[in-house]
């Protein structure tokens, strides 16, 4: 890409969204990693539970507004598009995008890994290094208090590293980033979720079916207890889109 998305970022239930393809979405994300002055820029890659959580969340909230990259997760929000902007918008996966930059650069890309359990990221790291190449610029597990931000940021901008993983689950992950971003000081910065796991092997990667129609979280709640207390928030996204568009929220 050689234009900054943001000149088409749509708004959309008041929060930004760059309307990219994952491919169109690496090509500036490797610009800003590779470019001849290092500069911070944090990517989020939204989805109807970050959306219901921004909305009681100022700090998240902000963190997403002032994202140099906001890409659509899955059809949650490529549908709030259709019924608000009118518009078709890509998909770019935080589990795709980390999983494209690193086949694409190989050991060219110094890549951070953090968040998980502990030996998580680890092993996230080593599966990364055989299968793509990259170099490890470091690793640390997201089981740190918020006491110990300080010392985290400041290994992460010792590292060198060109692309930050941080799979900490949202918010933690969004607004660790942006808090930090000056100090850690990476080019890049993606929040990823449970990117880490699947890479390590402690969880499954959906189906591939489900992850071409872009329905994997229905698979992930609907096959794991733990997310079921996930279900409300997503109704009341769908309510969220259906309560703005009932007020005329489309486009000019």
């Amino acid at each position: 890409m050689t234009t900054d998305p943001t000149t088409t970022r749509l708004d959309l239930l008041d929060l930004p969204l760059d309307p990219v393809t994952l491919e169109a979405a690496s090509d500036q994300l490797s610009a800003w990693m590779f470019a001849p002055q290092r500069e911070p820029h944090t990517v989020i890659t939204l989805n109807p539970e970050i959306v219901v959580q921004s909305r009681t969340d100022e700090t998240l909230g902000r963190a997403i507004r002032v994202a140099d990259l906001v890409t659509a997760d899955g059809v949650g929000i490529q549908w709030a598009a259709r019924q608000l902007r009118g518009t078709e918008v890509p998909r770019a996966p935080g589990f795709d995008l980390a999983t494209h930059l690193m086949a694409r650069h190989g050991a060219a890309l110094r890549v951070f890994f953090l968040g998980g359990k502990p030996g998580v990221p680890e092993a996230a790291a080593r599966k990364a290094q055989e299968q793509h190449g990259v170099s490890i610029a470091g690793v640390h597990h997201g089981y740190f208090e918020m006491s110990e931000d300080q010392r985290v940021a400041e290994l992460v901008r010792d590292s060198g590293a060109h692309l930050l993983l941080s799979g900490m689950g949202a918010p933690r992950q969004e607004t660790f980033n942006q808090y930090w971003r000056q100090v850690m000081n990476v080019p890049v910065m993606i929040g990823v979720g449970g990117t880490l796991d699947v890479l390590a092997g402690t969880a499954d990667l959906a189906p591939g079916w489900t992850r071409r129609a872009g329905v994997e979280w229905i698979w992930r709640v609907a096959g794991n207890r733990k997310r079921w207390n996930r279900a409300p928030r997503l109704l009341k996204f769908v309510r969220l889109v259906q309560a703005a568009k009932k007020q005329g929220t489309r486009p000019a």
